[in-house]
């Protein structure tokens, strides 16, 4: 992977992540997209994020998924291993987009202020 592209991770029917792609469109940045779905979740990015930016902030707890988990699952999650399990074999519940920038920053979500001012 081209450690000067910007990379967009999620899933393609989410919301965010199509406002995403379609603000980068717009801006004219080049990026590439990995589609949880189809390619799965990196493992060692995953690792990555997690230490960057805390596990707490790549687990949608006000999603779709985990709000299906059952209490024991949710209860389950409680460090950077468990969260880890889970991101692995639910990715859905992954808080998206993660975005992996030019300048090997890594965020979550998207936010139009921060982004342009990133790319600025």
């Amino acid at each position: 992977m081209d450690p000067h592209r910007i990379t967009l991770y999620g899933i393609p029917n989410c919301d965010t992540v199509k406002k995403a792609r379609a603000w980068l469109g717009a801006q004219g940045l080049d990026f590439q997209f990995h589609d949880f779905k189809k390619q799965g979740v990196p493992e060692q990015r995953l690792d990555g994020w997690i230490k960057t930016l805390g596990w707490q902030a790549l687990v949608n707890t006000r999603g779709t998924t985990w709000r299906r988990l059952d209490d024991a699952a949710r209860a389950g999650v409680t460090d950077g291993a468990s969260a880890r399990t889970l991101m692995l074999a639910q990715p859905s519940v992954i808080k998206r987009p993660v975005m992996e920038w030019a300048d090997a920053g890594v965020s979550v979500g998207f936010d139009e202020t921060a982004w342009r001012a990133r790319v600025a």
